[in-house]
């Protein structure tokens, strides 16, 4: 699949990583340029771009930046994507890096609402409780007790599938968590967020979830 991840910290980098061990080819982004990017794809065979071009052609793209960077990435950001691609939101709004966003604090939109709001494209939430570096360390095949389970949701029953798809290729199961409107029970401390566990745990810690925004957790 041609991937587009914009975003080289540590979720984008490691997924960087994994994707491309798996042949898929990746271009990778970052907001300082793509010279900066050399070492990474030097490490990795992916091509570094300027996110304005990183999801050309893209059938997947990732979008791996803090939530108060969103509203600064170019404009029509995702209008090169191939039709019908898949954008998965890795991020999560801690207002203590982010600043205060009312729509969130205010309206009660979930964290990946906002986000399909400034892209102007539906997405797929997930990897937005994974440890970066369990990407790398934790994949097990199919069937191994030890797999990991990640919530995804999203309101796009063909692009989920394609995310689902992806982070199975990638050595972990996947629980779906609803629509984008239930994408609040895998945000920021909630019982699923950083929990490493299977299917059966993480789907107890969504039904666990509560609506209400932890204080440590609002502006």
């Amino acid at each position: 699949m041609k991937i587009g991840i914009i975003g080289a910290g540590n979720i984008g980098g490691n997924l960087t990583r994994r994707l491309t061990a798996l042949g898929h080819d990746v271009a990778v982004a970052n907001s300082r340029g793509p010279e900066t990017l050399r070492e990474l794809a030097e490490e990795t065979g992916a091509t570094p771009v300027r996110a304005e071009d990183a999801a050309e052609g893209a059938q997947l793209v990732v979008v791996t930046v803090p939530l108060k960077a969103v509203p600064l990435l170019p404009d029509g950001l995702l209008d090169g994507a191939a039709e019908g691609a898949a954008v998965i939101d890795t991020g999560n709004y801690y207002p203590q890096r982010d600043g205060r966003i009312e729509a969130i604090e205010d309206e009660g939109l979930t964290e990946s609402r906002w986000t399909e709001r400034q892209l102007g494209h539906p997405v797929i939430k997930a990897f937005n409780g994974t440890y970066a570096q369990d990407i790398l360390d934790r994949p097990r095949p199919a069937g191994d007790p030890d797999r990991l389970a990640l919530p995804v949701a999203g309101d796009d029953e063909a692009a989920k599938r394609t995310v689902r798809a992806l982070i199975d290729e990638l050595g972990f199961d996947t629980v779906d968590a609803g629509g984008i409107a239930d994408s609040w029970r895998q945000q920021p401390g909630t019982p699923v967020y950083g929990l490493r566990a299977g299917v059966e745990a993480v789907r107890k810690a969504l039904a666990e979830a509560s609506p209400e925004r932890p204080a440590d957790f609002r502006a």
